[in-house]
């Protein structure tokens, strides 16, 4: 399935038509992308890659083109530039009590060495963005927020907390998805492969210093690697270098991550989408449902006691033709129902897949709907989520 970049912009709510564009910030491996034939587009203020024209050894492993680099993620490892997200540190002698006032996770109980999915909430309970925090050390905290959202999350820690932020702006952040990537990380260093679930170490990877975690965007097993910015081509080559490994764009991670269920920022979480809505009420720690003393914490408690007018679920379209984000989604009875979040083609499930919000009333599995398509009525399905198992090492 070949995605066009000007199809892609739009449907991650880029603006493509604005006359006077701000300038695209590149990562560090821009130069790399760009040698290995990426074909490079605007997402979250940067040029980044959303499939490869690969050529040699890497073309004969995977011919190119988002259908493919999807599904050799899936049967082998892809190699993702994802350096666009925002990395910090939070140090404090309470940094975690304090991150605490913020989100609704258990920080406190998180074990150095450990990391943990989390949101920022807002007073009303909606969502600032969701985020990886990792224990370091007692007295330090490794955040990774999304692209589009940092200079607003790092503004929320700085005027909220009175810990040291430290934004590593001279990071790249690279992940390697895929059932074999452990497999091929094990060659480069064992220690890393051998990294549990949810686990992160300094570890070093082809003599470069790393802070590598057991984790990722796919429902695959996977690493995230966290480098100084000018070490970030000698660890990309070396993992590429590795048979099972090849280069992956946006728009392969795209629809894995739709495949895994997993959300998206600015499409299927914002502010005025809850947790409860969202299905992510298992990320709010045991311990902080006490008290729920964080932001929206009582707002959000009452949408889990009384029930939320509208949940996220997955959606299969009948037929081939997929259903992007913003499609209008219609009850049998032909009331507003609600709206697709993410949608697209599933290259795993052979289909087209969707996630959305409907009425809490039509949200079971195997209710019916209308989705409207270019002006044509396209029945579909609600079906449990994620459309294709999670293969996660536990």
């Amino acid at each position: 399935m070949a995605l066009c970049p000007t199809e892609f912009c739009v449907a991650q709510n880029a603006l493509p038509d604005d006359p006077t564009p701000a300038p695209l910030h590149t990562t560090p491996l821009d130069r790399w992308h760009r040698q290995l034939g990426a074909r490079m587009v605007p997402f979250a203020g940067y040029a980044m890659p959303v499939q490869y024209d690969l050529t040699g050894d890497l073309a004969a492993r995977c011919k190119g083109g988002v259908m493919a680099e999807h599904l050799h993620t899936r049967t082998h490892a892809g190699l993702f530039d994802v350096s666009h997200m925002g990395q910090a540190m939070l140090t404090g002698p309470n940094v975690a009590m304090a991150l605490e006032t913020l989100v609704p996770g258990d920080i406190v109980g998180l074990k150095p060495g450990r990391q943990r999915y989390t949101l920022f909430t807002n007073p009303a309970g909606g969502i600032i963005d969701d985020l990886m925090v990792a224990r370091l050390a007692d007295d330090r905290l490794f955040l990774v927020v999304n692209a589009s959202r940092k200079t607003i999350d790092f503004a929320h820690l700085a005027e909220n907390l009175s810990e040291t932020l430290t934004v590593m702006e001279n990071r790249a952040l690279l992940a390697l998805q895929g059932s074999e990537a452990a497999a091929a990380m094990a060659r480069l260093s064992p220690e890393a492969a051998a990294l549990p679930f949810m686990g992160i170490a300094a570890i070093r990877i082809a003599g470069v210093d790393c802070l590598v975690s057991r984790s990722g965007y796919t429902g695959e097993d996977g690493f995230e690697i966290s480098i100084l910015a000018a070490d970030a081509e000698t660890i990309a080559d070396a993992l590429i270098q590795q048979p099972e490994v090849v280069p992956i764009g946006l728009g392969a991670r795209d629809s894995l991550r739709l495949e895994a269920g997993l959300c998206l920022y600015g499409n299927d979480l914002d502010e005025l989408t809850s947790p409860i809505e969202a299905g992510l009420t298992w990320v709010i720690g045991k311990r902080r449902k006490m008290n729920w003393d964080f932001p929206g914490g009582r707002a959000i408690r009452d949408q889990l006691d009384n029930g939320p007018v509208r949940c996220r679920v997955g959606i299969r379209p009948d037929g081939r033709a997929p259903a992007r984000g913003q499609t209008t989604i219609v009850a049998q009875d032909g009331t507003e129902a609600g709206v697709i979040t993410s949608g697209g083609f599933g290259p795993s499930v052979n289909g087209p897949i969707a996630m959305g919000y409907v009425r809490k009333d039509l949200a079971a599995d195997g209710t019916r709907l209308n989705l409207i398509v270019r002006g044509k009525t396209i029945p579909a399905t609600v079906v449990p989520l994620p459309f294709t198992p999670h293969r996660y090492i536990r």
